[in-house]
């Protein structure tokens, strides 16, 4: 089978990049095992403004410029709704917080993205004395159906490929990447975490942070925006909440533990008045980066052998960025912007 890519993982990565090669008409295959979870437990929020700081998120404007396009043409492929606008509401802690938002939303990068009036609370079972401020242009994407629906569609075309990639099978040589029966011209490495066991990436500081988030059952809270405070609480459908996230930076398995749970359990109480239900736990590890940029980029001693990774928190927004990043550097030679290239943790190539 000759082909001109494989890509190695079906994550958001895995997916915005093989957009660009169904776009470009490339024949590719997808090896994905499942075993990366980061994506199918991300909360999938856009939103484009560092709520702790009130700052905006790093391109923010770019990508969600490429990244609601890039959702809407995989819902109308694939017939199905991943896409949920909606604004987010931060829970402001006193009035010099609010101040700090009339500040913020004067910034000419901020001001698309921050209401200039403050949101009062009329909801009895919300805890928001000082009121809100609005977000724009921010929502979720249902990364669970995304996925399952990409993943469909790949094996339906006979271009996935459902076992582990087994780095010892791969021949590099000058102009092709061969596996068993497999022979590409390029092959592009989406893994997520799972880079920490690839021999020809596993030297980059891919550090891994590991989020559990909870489903919760509330049917007095009947809110139809995402709360932001100590946590998220992001609406979905059935009176169910997601609740994140958390942060642990030396567990590396996908295992739920107790302490988070009671940990966002804790926080939301904070943020809510009315009973609610834990019905659902997950965990993942993202794939951070000490810098907080992408990973994208050759290999250095490889010339065939790639990497689209490090989304970090904000995977649904940069996806779709970074991919088309890669592709322009791969197949119309456009120099990657030094902040995202992997030459930055290279001394010499």
């Amino acid at each position: 089978m000759n082909l001109d890519y494989i890509v190695v993982g079906c994550g958001l990565s895995g997916i915005a990049f093989c957009e660009q090669l169904k776009a470009a008409n490339k024949q590719f295959v997808v090896f994905d095992n499942q075993s990366q979870q980061s994506s199918l437990v991300a909360a999938g929020m856009y939103n484009p403004v560092i709520l702790k700081r009130f700052s905006e998120v790093w391109k923010a404007q770019e990508q969600l410029n490429l990244a609601l396009p890039f959702y809407k043409r995989i819902e109308d492929k694939l017939n199905v709704t991943i896409n949920y606008p909606f604004p987010i509401y931060r829970k402001f802690a006193s009035i010099e917080e609010q101040n700090m938002w009339f500040e913020a939303s004067d910034k000419p990068k901020l001001e698309p993205f921050l209401s200039p009036k403050i949101v009062s609370n009329h909801n009895e079972n919300i805890n928001a004395p000082f009121g809100f401020g609005q977000v724009l242009s921010s929502g979720r994407i249902d990364t669970n159906v995304l996925i399952a629906s990409y993943r469909a569609y790949l094996k339906q075309n006979n271009q996935l490929i459902e076992k582990s990639f087994q780095y010892d099978k791969l021949h590099i040589q000058e102009t092709l990447a061969t596996y068993d029966t497999i022979s590409a011209k390029h092959i592009v490495f989406c893994e997520g975490f799972g880079l920490k066991q690839n021999p020809f990436f596993n030297d980059l500081p891919l550090n891994g942070t590991k989020g559990e988030v909870i489903t919760i059952k509330a049917p007095k809270l009947a809110c139809d925006v995402a709360l932001k405070s100590s946590v998220f609480v992001i609406p979905e459908s059935d009176d169910l909440y997601t609740v994140g996230a958390t942060y642990n930076w030396e567990d590396k398995t996908n295992l739920i533990t107790e302490d988070a749970k009671q940990e966002l359990v804790s926080k939301l109480k904070t943020l809510i008045t009315c009973d609610f239900e834990v019905v659902n736990q997950v965990a993942g590890i993202r794939p951070t980066v000490k810098d907080r940029r992408p990973l994208v980029g050759r290999h250095p001693k490889h010339k065939n052998v790639y990497i689209c990774n490090g989304l970090g928190t904000r995977g649904v927004m940069i996806a779709p960025y970074i991919s088309e990043k890669l592709f322009n550097f791969i197949e119309n030679n456009q120099a990657l912007d030094a902040e995202i290239s992997i030459d930055r943790f290279f001394i010499s190539q």
